[in-house]
């Protein structure tokens, strides 16, 4: 589905499921390079599903892609599933669940799960999440197939370096590596060290020992450890 970049175009109650022939973007709002101002009257994503694999193979480089400004994107689930039919690391490949290029969008209640690299990537400028859910892919093989630029494991929710202004509240990652449990992920969350990137009260959990967390954003928080299911946190970031 493609969105046009217009005013006030509402997506609501539905769901998108992927097919067995891989599709570049399941849903896409706005055209690449999209820059009009629809501050006056946004486009609202609310109560809208995206599913790859547990129904059957099904396969998606980009599940959501936000291009235009000012959208709004309230209570989405985004699901690279880990069970049901057509599941596997390459079986129901989906590299990125949510890939934010738009300024001045708004989530709130972002569930996405399980994608192959990054969960949620944002790149526009004065992004805005309040409260965030995702469990990483339980069946990554080994370190080495989710090792990049020299970091074991993509964040759950990596905020682009060339962004200068955003702000989140209340973002949780679990690790469920069942595959390989030997696997260490750096870190839940990765976003660029300046005054105006601010993320507050942040969590990675490791469910049952299964995968650890070496860090909670960045290289900032302690480790998780041992199999009692015991959040890491913390409370402001910078």
């Amino acid at each position: 589905m493609h969105v046009a970049d217009v005013d006030g175009v509402k997506l609501a109650g539905f769901l998108i499921d992927a097919g067995p022939v891989n599709s570049d973007t399941l849903l896409r709002i706005g055209e690449p390079g999209a820059a009009a101002d629809h501050s006056a009257n946004p486009t609202t994503m609310q109560d809208v599903f995206v599913r790859i694999g547990g129904a059957g193979p099904g396969l998606a480089t980009d599940s959501v892609v936000v291009n235009s400004d000012d959208v709004i994107v309230d209570h989405t689930w985004i699901w690279r599933a880990d069970h049901g039919s057509g599941t596997g690391w390459d079986t129901n490949r989906a590299d990125y669940g949510l890939r934010v290029n738009g300024d001045d969008v708004l989530a709130t209640g972002l569930f996405v799960e399980h994608f192959n690299k990054y969960d949620v990537y944002w790149s526009g400028e004065r992004g805005r999440t309040i409260f965030f859910q995702n469990e990483k892919a339980y069946d990554a093989p080994n370190a080495a197939a989710i090792t990049h630029d020299g970091i074991v494991g993509y964040a759950a929710y990596k905020v682009a370096d060339s962004v200068t202004t955003h702000e989140a509240w209340g973002l949780g990652s679990y690790c469920n590596y069942t595959s390989d449990p030997t696997i260490v992920q750096a870190h839940g969350f990765q976003v660029p060290v300046t005054t105006g990137v601010r993320m507050h009260d942040l969590q990675v959990i490791s469910l049952g020992g299964k995968g650890q967390y070496a860090h909670v954003v960045n290289s900032t928080g302690a480790p998780t450890s041992g199999t009692d299911t015991v959040p890491s946190k913390v409370t402001s970031f910078p």
